[in-house]
């Protein structure tokens, strides 16, 4: 799995803050711990809210990432946060490659558990916030890198760290999901009920080199219902966080969320139709 470089009882204390662009605000909450939680805030564009959508950013990424992913999720009609994890932002990143190498560093990152304990923290108050400012139930969690693997385990996959999660979301979407490795095994997501968007590129290769089919593994052991599988031809990792060209890469994605979240709102995953320039699996 390869990650950001440096070049990369609720109690809310909302302050709004300069804005990014138009219908983005900025704003900080509380969390149980006490600890401060930065999220920028997508307000939906349409009159009603569809729903939320929580972000969840990959190993040294920060809550002003992502632009893409929360405009099309407001586009669509939902409310959605970009969260920042501070446990697993950038100056912990940093703190972990300090004296070791980069992957050695990451490695430890990511399979640090109070690292994912603390993103917990995190979703669960944006979660709550968000439910306050929007009518509808419906919730997703969205994540990419280490994000992906806190969607997995958000949504019920076993997993090597001890991290158990009750599902609480209305559907998941794991972008660059780990196969088994360093924080899964085999067979970790064949409890998954929900419904599960995976997707991955075709230049989307792990930590350590490995292929990015190993990445299409958890799609691999899940249960039949509402599972989809995404992969677009040239995406690389960096590509699924906006960076490099990649602009492709950010419309599919968008694209392929749009279909999957208007499948599982009709209760009725099956694909319609292809998109081009990737390939869909659905079960």
């Amino acid at each position: 799995m390869r990650i950001f470089l440096p070049s990369f009882a609720i109690l809310l204390v909302i302050q709004l803050t300069s804005t990014a662009a138009i219908g983005q605000d900025l704003i900080s909450l509380q969390r149980q711990d006490s600890k401060p939680v930065s999220a920028t805030v997508y307000k939906p564009t349409a009159n009603e809210c569809k729903g939320v959508a929580i972000i969840s950013h990959g190993a040294g990424g920060s809550e002003k990432g992502y632009n893409y992913l929360g405009t099309a999720m407001s586009d669509f009609g939902y409310l959605a946060l970009v969260i920042g994890h501070q446990e697993s932002g950038l100056q912990a990143v940093k703190e972990k490659i300090s004296g070791t190498t980069l992957s050695e560093g990451l490695a430890k990152l990511i399979t640090t558990p109070k690292a994912y304990q603390s993103r917990f923290m995190d979703i669960a108050v944006a979660k709550d916030w968000a439910q306050g400012q929007c009518n509808s139930k419906v919730a997703v969690l969205i994540g990419h890198s280490m994000g992906a693997a806190t969607v997995m385990m958000a949504a019920g996959a076993r997993n090597k760290l001890n991290i158990a999660e009750v599902p609480k979301f209305t559907a998941y979407i794991a972008i660059s999901p780990q196969g088994s490795g360093l924080i899964f095994s085999e067979n970790s997501w064949s409890d998954i009920n929900q419904p599960v968007l995976m997707l991955t590129g075709t230049q989307d290769n792990e930590l350590g080199g490995l292929s990015w089919e190993t990445r299409t593994e958890p799609f691999s052991n899940m249960k039949s219902g509402c599972k989809w599988l995404g992969v677009i031809d040239g995406a690389t990792h960096m590509n699924f966080a906006g960076r490099g060209i990649s602009k492709k890469t950010e419309t599919l994605t968008s694209q392929v969320i749009r279909e999957f979240l208007t499948g599982v709102q009709a209760s009725d995953c099956k694909l319609l139709n292809q998109i081009s320039g990737m390939t869909i699996s659905v079960k």
